[in-house]
This record gives structure tokens, sequence and C-alpha cells, in this order.
């Protein structure tokens, strides 16, 4: 080949791109730009604990949590009243008989979904619906104990609803006092509620009665339950979540008054 003719194919060659620092520089601050921004976007969307706020709106949080637990105990109350003044507690009760674990069943399941929501969801006008929800669920699944109760033993109701009040006042005292992190009942919870559930699967497959001893033992999975709440209240809970927070205490103290009821409709 003549000297100095381009060698064949070459034009067809592309150069190999030069990396220069600057190239360099430039990829190593675009990179530096978009952790930036994450970290940015991970800042809009962490909300602190009311536990890392002020004085003045960790109580104006913990005031709404129990203001609204309280109003739901007496919205689920008002609830129950009518429908055992009306007939439809008996009316719901009739085809329950026989089937307590569908009736169980419900219950575990919407009290699980009310702690599953009180985690998950954002919005204030989404956890008012999902609560007004849930208490209306909550007083349809107690409504064939209820009708039962007031036919067996009249007044156990009352009794039952004394005892469940003062011991969740006690047990919420007692974490407010202490000020303790019960975080740590997470695990036994879980634990605890599977075994509950096996518990009563096994009860109705194999034809045994579960008796005062597991009535016993569901009061005091409740109560511990109630400490988890009301230390995840004080501790865990951001400041726009207080209805969550309330529907998931209100759903603990509904365990504990279900399991004491039917405590007491066991005595002899």
């Amino acid at each position: 080949m003549p000297k100095g003719m381009p060698c064949p194919g070459s034009r067809y060659r592309k150069q190999a791109p030069v990396i220069t620092p600057t190239h360099i520089s430039s990829v190593i601050e675009f990179d530096e730009l978009l952790v930036e921004e994450c970290n940015m976007q991970d800042d809009l969307n962490y909300l602190a604990p009311v536990s890392e706020s002020s004085a003045d709106v960790r109580s104006d949080f913990i005031w709404k949590c129990y203001a609204h637990v309280v109003g739901a105990i007496l919205v689920f109350a008002g609830i129950s009243a009518y429908l055992l003044q009306s007939g439809i507690a008996a009316r719901i009760a009739q085809p329950m008989f026989g089937h307590w674990l569908l009736v169980l069943g419900a219950f575990m399941l919407v009290s699980w979904g009310a702690s599953h929501v009180a985690h998950r969801i954002e919005s204030s006008a989404a956890q008012y619906g999902a609560f007004a929800v849930f208490i209306f669920a909550e007083s349809l699944i107690f409504a064939p104990l209820l009708f039962i109760a007031q036919a067996v033993k009249p007044g156990v109701i009352d009794s039952a609803a004394g005892v469940t009040i003062l011991g969740s006042i006690g047990l919420i005292a007692t974490a407010m006092i202490t000020r303790k992190d019960f975080s740590f009942l997470r695990g036994m919870l879980v634990w605890m509620g599977i075994l509950a559930i096996v518990g009563i699967v096994s009860s109705v497959i194999f034809g045994f009665q579960l008796g005062t001893w597991f009535s016993v033992a569901m009061i005091g999975f409740a109560g511990a339950a109630i400490l988890y709440d009301t230390s995840n209240i004080l501790r865990h809970f951001p400041q726009d979540k207080h209805v969550a927070a309330s529907m998931q205490l209100f759903a603990s103290i509904a365990l504990m008054f279900w399991y004491i009821l039917m405590l007491f409709l066991n005595r002899d």
C-alpha cells in the first residue's frame, strides 16, 4: 500500500470517544445531584414521631388520641344498644349459632385490619372513614355475643364493660407514667395471635372447649396489646396520625371487652 494512503475501511471505523477529567467530573456531579435529590425526597416523606416534637404538640396529640378512643367507645355502645333494642342483634345471632368460628375469625380479622390500616393510611379523611367503618363492623360482630349475654345473664354486659374500662385505664396509665417503650412486645403479640387462631380452629375441628383459661390468656394478650399501642402513641406515631393511633388502641380495648365478657358468661 502506498505510503500516505489511508488504511482500507478506516473511514468506516468509528473513533473511540476520549474520556477527559471533565467528563468524569460531570458524571460524579450528576450522581451527587441524584443522591441529594433522593435524600431531599426522603426528608419530605419522613414524618418525625410525635415524641420528637415540643411538649405542647405531644400533649395535644395524646389528648386527641384518647378523645377519639372515648368517642369511638360511645359510638360503639350506641350502635350496640340500638341493635339489641331493635331486634337486629337477634336476627344476626340466629345464623351464628353453631358457627362461632366465623364470628371469632371475623373479629380477629377486623382487629388485624385495624392495626394494618393504622400503620398504612395517610390522609386524615381516609383515617376517619376507616375508623367509622371499623366501629360499625365491630358493632355487627359483637351483636350475637351481646344478644346471648343479655338473654342468659342480664347485667353481665355492664359488669364486663366496667372491668374493661378500669383495666384499660390502669394499663394506659402504667405506660404513660413509666414512659417505658413497650415495642418489644410486638413479637410476643404476633406469636400469641397465631397460637390463638390455631387454638380456635382446633377447637372447632376436634370438638373440644377452649374453656376459662383461654379467655384469661386472651385477656392478658389484650392487656399487652394496650400497653404496646399506648407506647406507640407516646413514641412512634407521627403527629398527623392521631385517628389511626386511636383506631388501633380501640381495637385492643374491644378485644379485651370480648374476652372479659366471655369469661363472665362462662362463670357458674
